[in-house]
């Protein structure tokens, strides 16, 4: 009997690795995309607008709207297919609204804007919500609250006048004479007087987390800025709360 020769096996391919593509990544916000808000807001011409607006701004702004939905989890709104087209048209309307000068990227300035959008309405539909609750239902000390007056109002009044004479107080300082991350600090504050409107977060980590993004700075390094800025806005209050103001 003939032996029946073994078939050799054949060898296994090799895995061929993946390389990773680092030069085709594309951003949709890029400098060119920061020229252009810039060249924007510099013309008057509708044509060169309506060019820059369809080249460049309208897809970054589309790109931007639908990252910071998914984000910040903005996807559980009721209608929110609808609240982005509508928060897309909107930050046409308040494109030139943006000053290159007061030193915050275009990228960072639209964010800011476009997050504090939608936390409005997140808030409108909290408001909305609570509008529709069972008042039959509500119990006895509840009610007591309800009806009884409150003048906190008064207090917010006199609490916004402060603060309104405080940003008039900041808008008089030269900030010629400012170190560079100070003035950008400086700049990034008056901004956030200008959208105090439509911001809806106002507490301290939220403002750090706004200084940090209209900046560019580390923590760190806001925080050190700020407390040269500390000492005039206690100066201020002291005067204030004496009626030197």
């Amino acid at each position: 009997m003939t032996k029946q020769m073994a078939t050799p096996e054949k060898p296994k391919p090799k895995r061929r690795r993946r390389r990773r593509t680092t030069g085709n990544r594309k951003y949709y916000f890029t400098q060119e995309h920061e020229d252009a808000v810039v060249a924007y807001c510099a013309t008057t011409c509708v044509r060169i607008r309506t060019d820059l607006y369809v080249k460049f701004l309208e897809p970054a702004f589309n790109e931007m709207v639908d990252k910071i939905v998914f984000t910040y989890k903005f996807t559980t709104l009721p209608n929110i297919d609808s609240l982005r087209d509508e928060c897309k048209v909107w930050l046409m309307t308040v494109l030139d609204k943006y000053d290159p000068n007061k030193g915050s990227k275009a990228f960072s300035y639209f964010s800011v804007i476009t997050k504090n959008w939608f936390i409005h309405k997140v808030k409108k539909q909290q408001k909305q919500n609570r509008r529709e609750v069972d008042y039959d239902n509500i119990p006895k000390h509840y009610e007591e609250e309800f009806l009884s007056t409150d003048d906190s109002w008064l207090s917010d009044k006199i609490e916004q006048e402060f603060w309104d004479n405080f940003y008039g107080e900041i808008k008089s300082w030269d900030s010629n004479n400012m170190k560079e991350n100070e003035q950008k600090v400086y700049n990034a504050i008056i901004i956030l007087f200008e959208s105090k409107d439509k911001i809806e977060i106002f507490n301290k980590k939220a403002i750090y987390l706004y200084l940090r993004e209209i900046t560019g700075l580390n923590t760190k390094q806001i925080v050190s800025n700020l407390t040269k800025f500390k000492k005039r806005y206690r100066a201020f209050k002291y005067q204030w709360e004496n009626g030197d103001i």
